[in-house]
């Protein structure tokens, strides 16, 4: 795999939880290393974290990404999220049932993932569905929460 930029992932404590669920998701998807922090009596800022991955590398479906557990100090928010381009309305309705955890967190196809992950699951035609549509395609997906791609097209 040679892939220049590799998204890192900062959970608090549930990175291997994260990579197992992710991984069972997305096909071509493996969990390929896992390194967990040593003793945490081997200094201070290991406390609490010992056995915890201090550095995960998984693929998602062919795509690389390293995560850790790195405590409460930073926090998952909507300013990232993954888009997943799915070529029909099955592809969307099986990653919605799989990712989305948050409902009030739900809207024009994206959702939130259980670990705090925003996702985007969108038809690989969106802009097209949206360009043929116009205002009134926009209006429509601005009140989905899940893309239904019928609704679209019915513009």
């Amino acid at each position: 795999m040679n892939q220049k930029i590799i998204p890192s992932l900062w959970f608090e404590k549930q990175a291997e939880a994260a990579m197992n669920h992710y991984t069972s998701v997305f096909p071509n998807s493996e969990i390929t290393h896992i390194e967990r922090y040593p003793d945490e009596d081997l200094d201070p800022h290991f406390a609490g974290m010992s056995g915890k991955v201090i550095t995960g590398e998984f693929v998602l479906d062919g795509t690389k990404f390293l995560c850790l557990d790195g405590g409460p100090i930073f926090q998952m928010n909507e300013a990232i999220s993954f888009t997943i381009e799915c070529k029909n309305q099955e592809e969307i309705d099986y990653y919605w049932e799989k990712l989305s955890h948050f409902p009030e967190n739900e809207q024009c196809g994206w959702c939130k993932d259980r670990f705090g992950m925003s996702w985007q699951i969108v038809p690989k035609n969106m802009g097209e569905l949206l360009s043929k549509g116009g205002n009134k395609a926009i209006q429509v997906m601005m009140a989905q929460q899940k893309i239904v791609i019928a609704e679209l097209e019915d513009v």
